[in-house]
């Protein structure tokens, strides 16, 4: 079975492959270790990715279901540039200047989710983005770094595409 992650098709040939869990395939047969496990039942939001743009927890999402689909991870958020340099997106500059992580365990869901969410809503509310981060869990208690730092995405993402947040 073929798949798409970050642009890129893999061949996905292990017995039962259809039948695994996306989180599991991601992490042990493609050593992709950004999504993170979490409760393992689709609730805490660790395990975020992103399935044709929509955030998706893979804990919970058979392989078979993303087969023909566009799979975004973590690792797919930045960009390397001609001349070998990492552009990171700009959720991920603000997750940094707001220094937001403590354990880390939950960010890069969060970060998924914060992206799903900001394609969507491009000037968001803070009332929206607390809402919209309301489903992803983080241990630490980092809810008002997450919060400022997705407004501060939008803000970066704003002032790098003008055109975009009007």
């Amino acid at each position: 079975m073929k798949i798409t992650i970050n642009g890129s098709e893999k061949e996905i040939s292990a017995p039962g492959a259809a039948t695994q869990m996306l989180l599991w395939v991601l992490r042990d047969d493609l050593g992709m270790i950004g999504t993170k496990f979490g409760c393992g039942v689709g609730i805490c939001g660790s395990c975020t990715v992103h399935v044709d743009g929509v955030a998706t927890r893979a804990c919970v999402t058979p392989l078979a279901a993303v087969e023909g689909k566009q799979i975004r991870t973590v690792e797919g958020l930045s960009d390397k540039l001609s001349d070998g340099t990492i552009k990171l997106h700009p959720v991920q500059e603000a997750w940094l200047q707001e220094q937001v992580p403590q354990c880390s365990w939950c960010q890069s869901g969060q970060m998924m989710t914060a992206v799903a969410f900001l394609a969507q809503n491009p000037k968001p509310s803070v009332d929206q983005v607390v809402d919209a981060m309301s489903t992803n869990y983080c241990r630490c208690g980092c809810y008002t770094r997450i919060k400022r730092a997705v407004t501060r995405a939008a803000e970066i993402a704003q002032e790098q595409n003008p055109e975009r947040a009007a």
